[in-house]
């Protein structure tokens, strides 16, 4: 039996190192400002693809082997996100996928997935979270690459029961070489590409399938990753 006192101890060497690495990255962007006088975090480098991902808002994403029956924009929260109704020809159910794209070279994916809970609930009436767990999936490159043909991305996964509906939400960030549901993930991505001159575009993502009424969210798992592959393969081709 593995003791509590050694479990522990791996947790505090976990947040050790990555307090370590955290600061390695912030010198790392911070200290070339620091002798030049240009301070990335006031002054940070544009994101080349701004146009494109601002396009998202205004008319959702094409997504293959999906049609989408309605599309706009959606204020949730402090954010105005893309709302789009999905469904497949061989489907009459209706998915709603959200997306709110970066807006500016500042912005920073940070409380997304709160402004959701937030919105749910100001919609349904009522916004809870169960079955919580996740989905992983690996994406292909839109152009060929020998060291990394495909790209990792983790999701959200779980149950959510409102007054009138039940659905499996699927959440997640998307930027060029994958993706995440925590934003830990991107913010490394974007200090290291940083440190090269560079910038890596987010996407917050939020799918919700309509399910059976407090069912098993497991009955939907191959349809969400199947969506979130081709979401993701999408955004990667054409704005991130």
């Amino acid at each position: 039996m593995i003791s509590f006192s050694k479990v522990l101890k791996e947790k505090q060497v976990n947040y050790i190192v990555a307090l370590v690495l955290l600061l390695l990255l912030l010198a790392m962007g911070g200290v070339p400002g620091y002798f030049t006088g240009r301070w990335e975090w006031k002054q940070p480098l544009p994101v080349t693809t701004l146009k494109e991902l601002r396009k998202i808002r205004k008319t959702g994403l094409i997504i293959p082997g999906w049609q989408t029956v309605q599309q706009t924009e959606q204020q949730v929260g402090e954010h105005k996100w893309s709302l789009q109704i999905l469904k497949q020809a061989s489907s009459q159910t209706q998915v709603i996928l959200l997306l709110l794209p970066q807006n500016g070279p500042k912005d920073q994916p940070e409380v997304e997935w709160t402004e959701i809970n937030g919105w749910g609930k100001q919609r349904w009436g009522k916004w809870d979270i169960a079955q919580n767990r996740s989905v992983e999936f690996q994406v292909k490159q839109s152009q060929n690459s020998i060291s990394n043909p495909e790209v990792p991305v983790k999701a959200r996964f779980f149950r959510v029961s409102t007054q009138q509906d039940t659905f499996a939400a699927l959440q997640w960030y998307a930027f060029r070489n994958g993706g995440d549901s925590l934003p830990l993930r991107w913010f490394f991505t974007d200090q290291l590409a940083q440190w090269q001159k560079r910038r890596i575009p987010w996407v917050a993502v939020s799918i919700l399938i309509p399910m059976e009424t407090l069912g098993n969210v497991e009955t939907t798992r191959s349809l969400a990753r199947s969506l979130g592959e081709a979401v993701q393969t999408t955004l990667m081709a054409n704005s991130l």
